[in-house]
């Protein structure tokens, strides 16, 4: 995965956006957050790894692989505004269960909000591609996945998404 590839299309898209809602020079960090942590909950949901009181079993791995990228999307966008366009994912030992792994990431969040920090970043960054690990994506099926949704998410943005 060539993650200076991904961060160059979302800091176009990123100032594509920007620019069509007047937000330039705008600070939109704590949205962003919160925007992440919101494609989180809705690529938990998809998995339904946390939901032991249901029998019915997770969305199509196409779903739940566009919930990630729309995750992927948010991660590469703070790590612009934070100017840590550098950073690498590195795989590290998941946890037990995907809900622990999620909630790993949860807290990530967390730390890199507060901390606005190079290793708090990379926490974030390493613990999230582990969860996409874990649900069974390639680097370069997100990669793919990524750049289709970049496409997909300018085509919004010109039809007044």
């Amino acid at each position: 995965m060539n993650m200076n590839t991904l961060f160059e299309m979302q800091r176009g898209l990123d100032s594509y956006i920007e620019k069509e809602h007047n937000l330039e020079g705008t600070n939109l960090f704590d949205q962003k957050v919160l925007a992440l942590l919101v494609e989180i909950g809705e690529l938990a949901n998809e998995t339904r790894c946390f939901k032991f009181w249901s029998t019915k079993g997770p969305s199509e791995r196409g779903i739940i692989l566009e919930e990630f990228v729309d995750g992927v999307h948010f991660i590469l966008s703070l790590g612009i505004l934070a100017d840590l366009t550098d950073a690498v994912p590195a795989s590290q030992q998941p946890a037990k269960t995907a809900t622990d792994q999620f909630l790993l990431v949860t807290e990530a969040v967390h730390t890199f909000h507060r901390d606005k920090a190079k290793e708090a970043y990379q926490s974030l960054l390493d613990r999230f591609f582990t969860l996409g690990d874990m649900l069974g994506f390639s680097a370069e099926e997100v990669e793919q996945a990524y750049i289709a949704k970049n496409e997909v998410n300018y085509k919004r943005q010109q039809s007044g998404y």
